[in-house]
């Protein structure tokens, strides 16, 4: 077993996150990370309002005894997102420990600090990270260039992130961002991280909640599978390479730097990249995944992913690394 600063903090058996995707992270996935040993993830913006929020963190109790932690992330949107009512139905359901993400969570601190909640902030900026410790969150997951989803703007992979976040930071710091296995788990150690999050690895995963031709396409991809898109807008995002993204891409390369978000809603709708997941067309809209697609070759339980990449990890770290030492 695996032991650090995250894992004593969180009361968790192993030092793996799952991440807070959106219309991924639910009951169903977080709880069987969090069965598994890990610290499952809700992600509160894909329920529909706070209410139904507040449902499915009962939901997850109702299928975990293990600590588990609820996603809240904080971006501008074109429709208003009531964000403080979410973080209020978080307090109020007596969540232990919340994930906060995109802008500074400098406004909701304080309440989830009150609640005696403990923080994770994830981020893809050391900037940024020592601002969130200053504001008094807990954990930072420090999210590479490999990452899915939101890239941030600097291009910075985790060989160079994570340590520069370790050396600068006085709270445990996560490696977020294109882990997928043991072996990278025990690298994320050695760099000085307190563990690892994983969100493109979950979604190929039995429990995931999303149809079964996304976790095979996930499962045939390479890692040259993937797209950065929104960059004009300074909003870079990591999709999986499609019809769609690479439509996207194209609009953007011929607009320049005049495209706006309005010209490209078409593409990038949120209602058509859920889709995706429910009717199980790969091509059919947008939806994230990381490189570490390229070294995914299975859809395990979470239960048995989790004890494969700590059982690689400790085997690294046990003998083939010392046994390099003369």
């Amino acid at each position: 077993m695996l032991k650090t600063r995250f894992t004593e903090m969180m009361g968790i058996d192993h030092p793996i996150v799952q991440g807070g995707m959106q219309w991924v992270a639910t009951a169903e996935l977080a709880s069987a990370v969090s069965n598994g040993g890990g610290l499952g993830v809700i992600t509160a913006l894909t329920q529909p309002d706070p209410a139904a929020l507040s449902a499915e963190i009962a939901r997850c109790r109702s299928m975990t005894d293990k600590p588990f932690a609820v996603n809240l992330t904080i971006l501008p949107s074109l429709r208003p997102i009531p964000h403080k009512d979410y973080a209020q139905a978080i307090v109020d359901a007596g969540v232990g420990i919340v994930e906060t993400a995109g802008s500074n969570p400098a406004e909701f601190i304080g309440m989830f600090k009150q609640a005696g909640i403990k923080v994770i902030h994830k981020c893809t900026a050391v900037r940024h990270a020592l601002t969130a410790q200053r504001l008094g969150v807990d954990v930072i997951s420090i999210d590479g260039f490999e990452c899915a989803g939101h890239v941030g703007e600097d291009d910075v992979t985790n060989q160079i992130l994570v340590p520069l976040a370790v050396d600068a930071l006085d709270i445990p710091v996560i490696a977020s961002g294109g882990f997928g296995n043991g072996r990278q788990l025990a690298m994320a150690l050695a760099l000085g991280a307190e563990g690892i999050n994983m969100g493109t690895r979950f979604m190929a995963t039995a429990e995931a909640p999303i149809h079964a031709n996304v976790k095979q396409r996930i499962v045939e991809s390479g890692e040259r599978d993937t797209l950065l898109i929104l960059r004009p807008l300074r909003n870079t995002s990591r999709v999986i390479r499609n019809a769609v993204s690479e439509k996207v891409v194209a609009k953007e390369r011929e607009m320049g730097q005049d495209v706006k978000i309005e010209d490209l809603m078409d593409l990038v709708s949120g209602a058509r990249g859920r889709g995706v997941y429910t009717e199980g067309d790969p091509d059919s809209g947008l939806w994230t995944a990381g490189m570490v697609a390229g070294l995914i070759e299975d859809v395990p339980t979470c239960a048995a992913l989790i004890a494969g990449i700590v059982a690689e990890a400790e085997d690294v770290i046990r003998r083939r690394l010392p046994a390099l030492v003369a």
